[in-house]
């Protein structure tokens, strides 16, 4: 596992309860936290569009990861239900 990143900021994600509720079952059979997971996925997910390794060190805040092609700058997709 990577070592432990320092947390400073807070995201709140509004999901259907009965995601989270399967979500928070399978965090636990793997003895891991929710916030455990979604660290991983969201670290994973900056990789792929870096293209390379996360280094905490190397990234300045505010730093943007280049969008991939056909996306726009501020465009939202519709809620999910």
């Amino acid at each position: 596992m990577p070592p432990t990143e320092e947390r400073t900021a807070r995201l709140t994600v509004l999901i259907d309860p009965r995601k989270k509720a399967v979500f928070e079952r399978i965090c636990a059979a793997e003895d891991a936290t929710p916030s455990q997971v979604v660290r991983r996925l969201i670290r994973g997910y900056i990789e792929e569009r870096l293209g390379h390794s996360w280094d905490a060190k190397q990234a300045p805040p505010g730093t943007q990861a280049s969008r991939p092609s056909g996306s726009r700058a501020g465009s939202r997709r519709p809620a999910r239900r």
